[in-house]
């Protein structure tokens, strides 16, 4: 009887496991770089001039490439180069550990905020979307940023004028 009870109770709790940890993964790398967005454009307004976010493996330079789940810098840029000075570097994040990719739509691999906290250079729709493995539409994310610096999140579906899929 006890051994039955406990497969029962197993069956039901594993589910609601694996759900509660892929939530926390996707929410944790989501909101990762959407932080990070918002934290940039803050910078950027506080400081009076350009703060750049840009795709980094390293973490010492950006690297060029749309694929944010290698890890990005944000970096103060008040000179609007592509390259981050000495001690200008203020976070990093590291490649996520997983197999998720989180890929930039236009290939965009750098969003850079004015003073005013307007991301001037970033082409409208841009849209950097989460998707696990295994691919899955309930898991599935985006963070999209607009010419006026804001940035949004969404699953599957329109946002704001974008389509997340």
């Amino acid at each position: 009887m006890t051994i039955a009870v406990a497969s029962i109770v197993a069956m039901i709790a594993i589910p609601s496991f694996r759900f509660v940890t892929n939530s926390n993964r996707v929410a944790g790398e989501v909101n990762g770089l959407l932080g990070d967005l918002q934290f940039a454009r803050a910078e950027a307004i506080k400081e009076g001039w350009n703060v750049t976010v840009c795709t980094s493996a390293l973490g010492a330079s950006c690297d060029g490439t749309a694929t944010w789940q290698s890890g990005w810098i944000v970096y103060s840029n008040p000179t609007g180069t592509t390259i981050p000075t000495a001690g200008s570097i203020l976070r990093i994040q590291s490649p996520f550990t997983g197999t998720d990719t989180f890929q930039a739509s236009q290939a965009v691999s750098t969003v850079t905020f004015n003073r005013e906290g307007y991301a001037p250079g970033t082409p409208a729709g841009t849209l950097m979307t989460l998707h696990t493995s295994p691919a899955s539409a309930n898991w599935t994310r985006c963070v999209s940023v607009n010419l006026n610096g804001m940035s949004f999140t969404s699953k599957v579906g329109t946002v704001n004028g974008v389509t997340c899929s």
